[in-house]
């Protein structure tokens, strides 16, 4: 998966679940930073 479309698949899923970027980091253990690089397709996690 490419990512940018990674990106968009997880800020999808965390947007239906309502929650923020610091619930979901909180909850997988990373910071909001890297969620938000995640969702920009700045960079991609290697643990998918």
């Amino acid at each position: 998966m490419e990512a940018k479309q990674f990106g968009q698949f997880i800020a999808g899923i965390r947007k239906e679940k309502k929650m923020t970027q610091a619930e979901l980091a909180e909850k997988i253990h990373v910071t909001d930073k890297a969620i938000s690089r995640w969702e920009r397709g700045v960079s991609q996690t290697k643990r998918y």
